[in-house]
């Protein structure tokens, strides 16, 4: 039987790319989503399922957590708090949600068990992100093991994170590489129809095709 790998799929650009990473190393694609009430739920749900339908015939997941709302502490999921707009800021920004990929991994490790993959990925990136803290290589590494622990002794999963050490730039010309669906993906944190241009998801989605010299296909204001 083909290997298979869960991809944690948001609908923006890094996590294409890592679904279309996965498939060039020969993976059979399982795909997941998630709507946990964040600002763009709708447009990141649409892009999740037109990029599915580009990668074809595959098995995918949409799986709604509600509760964030409740937790809150994000500019992301609470309403009342400012998507920042001012540049890229030093430290954790706002727009960090409480150990949100913490919780992904955890849901994603329980279908990846039951679907019978060796290997789940996701699309964090440490050295050309927004800083947060459930995207370090060392968290993915330690809940790694954690996960492996708290499964069955048959279940050996690994998590796979190939975008972890590049840069914007870097991700925009492997996707172009490898004939991931740019246009379909959406980054911007506070705009479902034209992209802000503004807040943190846009000026690093921006920096990197213009250092890759090439022009971003979503629309902007």
């Amino acid at each position: 039987m083909k290997k298979k790998a869960l991809c944690i799929m948001s609908g923006g650009m890094d996590s294409t790319l890592v679904a279309y990473i996965m498939r060039s190393r020969g993976y059979e694609i399982v795909a997941l989503h998630f709507n946990y009430g964040q600002r763009t739920v709708a447009k990141e749900l649409l892009s999740f399922r037109a990029i599915c339908a580009e990668l074809g015939e595959i098995e995918k997941y949409e799986i709604d957590l509600d509760f964030f709302k409740t937790i809150g502490a994000s500019a992301l999921t609470d309403h009342s708090i400012e998507v920042p707009t001012g540049g890229i800021e030093d430290g954790v920004p706002i727009t960090y949600v409480p150990f949100r990929n913490g919780i992904f991994l955890s849901i994603a490790t329980a279908i990846a068990e039951k679907e019978g993959c060796c290997a789940i990925a996701i699309g964090v990136v440490e050295e050309d992100s927004s800083g947060y803290p459930d995207c370090r290589e060392s968290f993915i590494d330690t809940f790694a093991k954690a996960a492996n622990l708290g499964t069955k002794e048959t279940t050996h999963i690994t998590i796979e994170m190939p975008l972890v050490h590049l840069q914007k730039s870097q991700i925009v010309e492997e996707s172009l590489r490898l004939g991931a669906p740019l246009h379909l993906t959406w980054s911007c944190y506070q705009d479902e129809d034209t992209a802000c241009g503004e807040c943190d998801s846009c000026r690093l989605r921006l920096r990197g095709f213009e250092r890759a010299g090439v022009t971003d296909p979503i629309p902007y204001v």
